[in-house]
């Protein structure tokens, strides 16, 4: 294997912090100039505290979220955040989230057909204007590399290796005050032997989440980081403990053991 395939390989030896400011202006400034940016931070703006003191369930996208009762999460009428490709689910039940968040390159790209066409409303990272359209539904959001969590999300989102702490910045940016994740199984076995962030490509059937179609066929994806992303799902236990808010793991199994674990009905009840 040769070192640029190997991610944190990538970084310069030397850190120069004249270089990596300009180099963060430069990146941010033609996102910062697209009057896209000003129509998301305004409907970010606009939506910043409006579910104060309500519950929320993220629909994280292992194998167990099939294990859900999605009928009584429908009848409950709880906000949900879906994920990625949660659309793959649709054919199974007629439940469907209150929003859908992606931020990953590749899946942005390889389900581009379905945020263009769907009337959920939609988060998703700024790299996607290029080809998605522009529709009152559709709010992008924009990365920053300062690792930090982000109680207002209108200008910068830290995503943590992980597009459940995205939802989870996301759900504190709109006032919930208890989460609740399920399908969060945490666990990749055919990643297994691989490096953390590193693009491979798919087998003919996906293990790893709740539809074998996931990432299949050959397409690319990239390999998880559980390490980092426990590092933000910490920081985001932190972040709200500190305020009075609560997150738990209402997932069916699975290793993610940071979250105090709360069966999905006691959540709802």
């Amino acid at each position: 294997m040769i070192e640029k395939d190997i991610p944190i390989l990538r970084e310069r030896a030397v850190v120069n912090p004249y270089l990596k400011a300009a180099n963060l202006v430069l990146r941010r400034l033609p996102w910062d100039l697209n009057p896209e940016s000003w129509r998301s931070r305004g409907q970010l703006h606009q939506l910043h505290n409006t579910q104060v003191g309500r519950k929320a369930v993220i629909l994280c996208n292992g194998p167990s979220l099939l294990k859900t009762d999605f009928a009584r999460l429908k009848d409950s009428k709880v906000f949900t955040f879906g994920l990625n490709k949660i659309n793959l689910l649709f054919d199974k039940t007629d439940f469907r989230p209150s929003c859908v968040v992606a931020v990953n390159h590749l899946v942005l790209e390889q389900n581009q057909d379905f945020f263009n066409q769907t009337q959920l409303p939609i988060f998703l990272d700024s790299h996607a204007h290029s080809f998605i359209k522009r529709r009152p539904n559709v709010t992008y959001l924009k990365q920053t590399y300062h690792k930090v969590f982000a109680r207002d999300v209108s200008w910068s989102i830290f995503y943590g290796h992980t597009v459940t702490f995205v939802a989870l910045q996301l759900a504190y940016h709109l006032g919930f005050s208890e989460v609740a994740l399920v399908g969060c199984d945490h666990n990749f076995p055919s990643a297994q032997g691989g490096h953390a962030n590193q693009t491979v490509v798919s087998g003919a059937s996906d293990p790893n989440h709740f539809d074998p179609n996931y990432f299949a066929g050959g397409v690319k994806w990239q390999l998880p980081d559980l390490f980092q992303s426990e590092v933000a799902y910490q920081m985001a236990l932190e972040m709200y403990e500190a305020t009075g808010r609560k997150i738990y793991n209402a997932t069916e199994g699975g290793k993610l053991e940071i979250y105090p674990r709360l069966g999905l009905g006691d959540f709802l009840g």
